[in-house]
């Protein structure tokens, strides 16, 4: 077994997360399903990578997500920390009297559940009324319609439990307790510095991880989603450090994802040096304690090449995160492939490569980039035809922003993930075909990076009925791209789209430099250099002269691993 245990850090990250986690139920639901396509069915996807089989206090076998989330005390909404499966303890008052002093009791407002969360609740009903009636079902008065949940989630989500259909573990939920501040005002590094160290959480928060960890045969690696744009970033550094402590060689592959409200405009040049400030001490801290860091979250989603075939509004975390979602579930496949023999037939799966492999292939060459660029197809467009082929290196666009686009970069590497392709006339493809088809596409491309290693596989993303109505209408039922638009709606969601092809790529290139000297000049001019506008502000964010220019010289590193004779790179040396 190879497995990975994926962490989620704060409140974005963690709407990522409950997206990513329903395509995996939606692929477990599919392949279980006799009815159901047999495309779905594939023995060399090994979802026990990412997932892990107990037992309830019942006795019932468990499957449930090998995760740790972390998250704000409420985050949660109407779910239990605690998980559905497990039984939980009273949350009646002890009768033992130990304190003869005046007590108060805070209780938070209990959360309604929203439609889908009481078709849940409702099913779970169901299932003890047929087994109580010897397996006799009864029909329920008031069913909820799949349409009803797909408006009502339409309408609005505020939690990422709102949509999410996952059993989790009770290890896997956590929440950070006793910060007794608004969300919006947990916006920068500062005020997020202590609080791994605060209160005993950062031993439980490892010990959490340690149950996971410790129940594995041979862990690949740590999956890291965090939320960096505000106080998660420094919980989510202390946390890594300690990882790197304990898991020495075990890799960390880390995705520093940013939600649209991130990106808002802000009035004050007061505000925007806190937010370059907090944005290069974010990323100059987290990427210290990974063997990769993968910024994604894009300024405006909506208005990137990446939204052509979608209708996604930037406000609405629901929305952005099923995209970044979409991504991840693809970037991952390749880490729960069972390696093929020479001899084995290619129908299913190819181009299998554990986490430790992938870090080495793209940050591990000449260059040794440890930065990589996440572009993904969303649809992924027909592969056949010589037009066809080039149309998908053209429709793979970036996730990372401040990327620069139109670059030569001869020593680019790359590692890209096709699945469920589809060919003209509608049908999917073999991997074989994907293979063959991806080939041309970079013989004929002006051009090619210096290496470019293939996954494919032919189950495409099934879309759960829990995803948002993000498709336009030029996109067909099985993600297919139409000639002409379908009339009567600008948008399309799950009941009208079931799945779609999907391109995902990661690639170690100069494009990620303007992302990089942005962070380097922004930590010099603001926080470093004499009489700069920063210094009281990282001082009391708990930082001095040397780290400052500790974290100067690994942004520099970064900058002169891409391009040894960049300007800014000297300037700050």
């Amino acid at each position: 077994m190879r497995e990975i245990v994926t962490v989620q850090v704060g409140s974005f990250a963690n709407f990522i997360g409950s997206h990513f986690w329903n395509f995996q139920d939606e692929m477990l639901g599919l392949a279980a399903d006799p009815y159901g396509d047999p495309v779905f069915k594939i023995q060399s996807l090994n979802m026990d990578v990412i997932y892990r089989t107990g037992e309830t206090h019942q006795g019932t076998t468990s499957y449930t997500p090998r995760l740790l989330s972390i998250d704000f005390q409420g985050s949660l909404g109407s779910v239990s920390s605690k998980g559905t499966l497990y039984s939980e303890g009273s949350n009646e008052p002890s009768e033992v009297v130990t304190w003869a002093g005046h007590v108060s009791t805070h209780a938070s407002e209990l959360q309604n559940k929203n439609l889908f969360l009481q078709s849940l609740y409702q099913e779970e009903q169901d299932v003890a009324l047929t087994n109580g009636n010897n397996g006799e079902a009864k029909d329920s008065q008031h069913e909820i319609q799949d349409t009803d949940i797909v408006r009502c989630l339409d309408e609005g989500v505020q939690f990422w439990t709102d949509f999410s259909k996952v059993h989790y573990h009770p290890q896997s939920l956590y929440e950070v307790n006793g910060l007794w501040m608004d969300v919006k005002q947990f916006d920068n590094y500062g005020i997020g510095r202590d609080v791994f160290m605060e209160n005993l959480r950062g031993e439980e928060i490892c010990d959490k991880l340690r149950f996971f960890v410790e129940e594995c045969d041979h862990i690949q690696g740590f999956q890291f989603i965090v939320d960096d744009s505000g106080g998660f970033s420094p919980l989510a550094a202390d946390f890594l450090e300690s990882v790197s402590d304990e898991y020495t060689n075990t890799p960390v592959l880390l995705y520093a994802v940013r939600g649209p409200s991130s990106h808002m405009s802000l009035s004050s040049r007061k505000q925007t040096v806190v937010r370059d400030l907090h944005d290069a001490v974010s990323f100059s801290r987290l990427s210290s304690f990974c063997k990769m860091i993968v910024p994604v979250g894009l300024p405006s989603l909506s208005r990137s090449k990446t939204s052509t075939f979608l209708n996604i509004k930037d406000e609405n975390p629901y929305h952005c995160s099923a995209v970044y979602a979409a991504a991840l579930h693809s970037t991952s496949l390749p880490f729960r492939m069972e390696p093929l023999g020479p001899t084995a037939d290619l129908s299913d799966v190819f181009g299998a490569v554990d986490v430790n492999g992938f870090v080495q292939m793209l940050a591990g060459q000449s260059r040794q980039n440890m930065v990589a660029i996440l572009d993904v197809a969303m649809p992924s467009p027909c592969l056949s035809g010589k037009q066809d082929k080039q149309s998908l290196l053209r429709n793979l666009q970036p996730l990372t922003p401040e990327v620069a686009e139109d670059v030569d970069d001869l020593q680019a590497v790359e590692s890209m993930i096709v699945h469920g392709a589809i060919g003209s006339g509608g049908h999917r493809l073999s991997v074989s075909e994907v293979k063959n088809a991806i080939h041309g596409a970079y013989e004929c491309a002006t051009t090619r990076p210096m290496f470019c290693h293939l996954s494919a596989a032919r189950c495409p993303l099934p879309i759960p009925l829990l995803f948002p109505s993000i498709f336009g209408n030029l996109v067909g039922q099985h993600g297919e791209l139409l000639g002409s638009p379908i009339l009567g709606s600008s948008s399309r969601g799950s009941l009208d789209v079931h799945s779609i092809p999907m391109a995902a790529r990661m690639r170690s290139s100069r494009a990620i430099m303007p992302f990089l000297e942005n962070r380097l000049a922004n930590l010099h001019k603001f926080g470093i250099e004499r009489g700069c506008p920063g210094t009281e502000l990282l001082r009391s964010w708990g930082f001095g002269k040397d780290e400052l220019e500790d974290m100067g010289e690994t942004l520099s590193k970064m900058v002169r691993a891409v391009d040894p004779h960049s300007d800014i790179s000297s300037d700050s040396d």
